[in-house]
């Protein structure tokens, strides 16, 4: 499965203050392309148990993953979760993200779990409110060291009462990997994760990724 064999790179890579920007969609929710259907094995999913590592009640819509300390660019990542049928505001959802540290690595992970050691530090959950926002500021991630992937984020979805998956990757249009043949083979979990960046007035990288939940069984 080509999404397991890409997660999977982790194992061998060892183990901010800005200001939340209102989340508005880079294109009309009704052209985020979605699986028609069920798609099969969506619970297959290496890593999801991380998302139950946090009490959902506990969860607020924005979340620091790097400190004001952390090496790297200052990054802040949000969008709206959206139903697959209506594209309205789902509130209640975990998002869960982890990502490299500005070398490409998932570093300085701790002992608390499986996914926090694999993960590394750059980590944390989200839950959207009532308009289906959700927000991480952190710092742009590296390529992994050896090059074989785009720069990237994982996400992975909690929704109430189901179980969790991820979607696709948010990775950075026009940056190093991002090609055609990357494009070609997206496989459109949440919509596509491939995001524009711009700059906000502070200088910060802004990543819009909105995410249309996936069909379930």
């Amino acid at each position: 499965m080509r999404e397991l064999s890409r997660r999977s790179v982790v194992l061998g890579l060892g183990s901010c203050a800005v200001s939340v920007v209102a989340c508005t969609c880079a294109v009309p929710a009704e052209a985020v392309p979605v699986a028609p259907r069920v798609r099969a094995q969506l619970y297959a999913c290496e890593g999801c148990e991380a998302v139950a590592e946090r009490v959902p009640e506990r969860l607020v819509p924005t979340v620091r993953l790097a400190s004001a300390e952390e090496p790297g660019e200052r990054m802040t990542l949000t969008g709206r979760v959206l139903s697959a049928q209506s594209r309205e505001p789902v509130a209640g959802v975990v998002i869960y993200a982890h990502h490299t540290n500005a070398a490409g690595l998932y570093a300085n992970g701790t002992r608390e779990s499986e996914w926090s050691r694999r993960h590394g530090r750059l980590r944390g959950w989200a839950r959207t409110g009532g308009d289906g926002v959700y927000t991480f500021e952190t710092i742009k991630p590296a390529p992994y060291p050896n090059d074989t992937l785009p720069a990237h984020v994982h996400l992975f979805i909690g929704e109430p009462g189901r179980p969790a998956y991820h979607v696709d990757d948010v990775v950075f249009d026009g940056e190093f990997g991002v090609t055609p043949r990357y494009r070609e083979k997206q496989e459109l979990r949440g919509g596509s994760g491939i995001v524009k960046l711009s700059r906000t007035a502070s200088g910060v990288w802004l990543a819009r990724r909105d995410i249309v939940l996936e069909r379930h069984p």
